[in-house]
């Protein structure tokens, strides 16, 4: 033990504060939509009480209730602000995180640990909006949230098309010629795999690519980075060794802004958007429908839309298209394609945001 590894287990132990603090003041905010205000008087005499009774360590008793206070009183201030809720899947740092915060700057992200997760948060009314991603340029279609897509009432509020840019990470001062092990999750290893063998990495598969860059921050495991974002350097105080180092230069990911049909129109505007303008109109739409198993049955809905620019057992077949529900001639599509289709369905009509 000496005074630099002694620096280092407390700036490990910082990390995992500041993430506790994070995730503190998260429940606060998802409690008060259970409730019918910010205080309770005696939720926190209960919370008080039992952090004196665990005070028994080098922090006094005074001090930890001191400190608590101050930690509802900053819990309640932010509950007060009224803030938009988006909920994402994985952890904080993580690609959707940016999209959401690309999406709508002023709002609170909320981490959940699977996409089925956010979408019955979303219709709980537990958060406000869910972001998931629906493709990849190089993985394809995302088949867990697509298969969601297929049934679920909320409807498309709308949608970033980011850049997905890896970062080789490492916590600060890490001398990059000791690195032997680089973690992150398996997609963003196969999208770096040339980079990681032409310095003779060792990838390991983790949960989360911002999970991967979270546990180097915290646990500070000797010769070992992450791979992740920028975002997620700048979180958790990482150190970008090196940046842009997947395999593509065409790496990106579509993310759609989920909301429940009720709140779409008092949606908040994305990032760009004209000041007080609360549901702008859109410009691209997407729908899903079921086509059956017989010839000429998707053609016969395809051909609807040939007026209308398109991007291409039971077949569940997702379009998107350039328009607006607002405009007659997609209007007049919409009629048709709902008659001859199985269960057709317009997922919403939005604009989108490129990044």
């Amino acid at each position: 033990m000496n005074l630099e590894s002694l620096r280092r287990d407390i700036d490990r132990i910082d990390a995992r504060i500041l993430s506790l603090l994070d995730e503190r003041l998260e429940k606060g905010l998802l409690t008060r939509r259970h409730k019918s205000g910010a205080l309770d008087a005696g939720r926190e005499a209960e919370v008080l009480e039992r952090v004196a009774a665990r005070s028994r360590c080098l922090a006094g008793e005074g001090f930890t209730a001191a400190l608590y206070r101050r930690i509802m009183d900053e819990s309640k201030a932010i509950q007060d602000r009224g803030l938009a809720l988006i909920g994402f899947q994985g952890m904080h740092g993580a690609y959707g995180e940016a999209a959401a915060r690309a999406w709508s700057p002023e709002a609170a992200t909320m981490p959940f640990g699977e996409f089925s997760q956010v979408f019955d948060a979303v219709l709980a009314g537990d958060v406000d909006y869910g972001i998931v991603p629906v493709e990849n340029t190089l993985g394809g279609v995302v088949g867990q949230v697509n298969s969601i897509l297929v049934t679920t009432e909320l409807r498309v509020a709308g949608a970033v098309d980011m850049a997905v840019s890896h970062c080789l990470l490492a916590a600060p001062g890490t001398d990059h010629r000791e690195l032997r092990s680089v973690y992150s999750h398996g997609q963003a290893l196969a999208q770096c795999r040339r980079f990681i063998e032409r310095n003779g990495l060792e990838g390991v598969d983790w949960f989360d690519t911002a999970g991967a860059a979270r546990m180097i921050a915290e646990e500070r495991p000797k010769g070992a980075a992450a791979i992740a974002s920028r975002f997620a350097a700048e979180l958790y105080g990482l150190e970008i060794i090196k940046d842009g180092i997947q395999d593509s230069p065409n790496n990106r990911t579509r993310f759609f802004v989920l909301a429940r049909a009720d709140r779409l129109r008092d949606r908040v505007a994305p990032a760009g958007s004209a000041a007080g303008d609360a549901c702008p109109a859109g410009d691209k739409c997407s729908a899903v429908f079921f086509a059956d198993d017989k010839a000429g049955a998707l053609f016969a809905v395809l051909e609807v839309f040939a007026e209308v620019p398109t991007e291409p057992g039971d077949y569940a077949i997702f379009i998107d298209f350039a328009g607006s529900d607002r405009d007659e001639a997609v209007i007049r599509a919409l009629d048709r394609a709902g008659a001859l289709a199985r269960d057709f369905r317009l997922l919403g009509c939005y604009a989108e945001r490129r990044l």
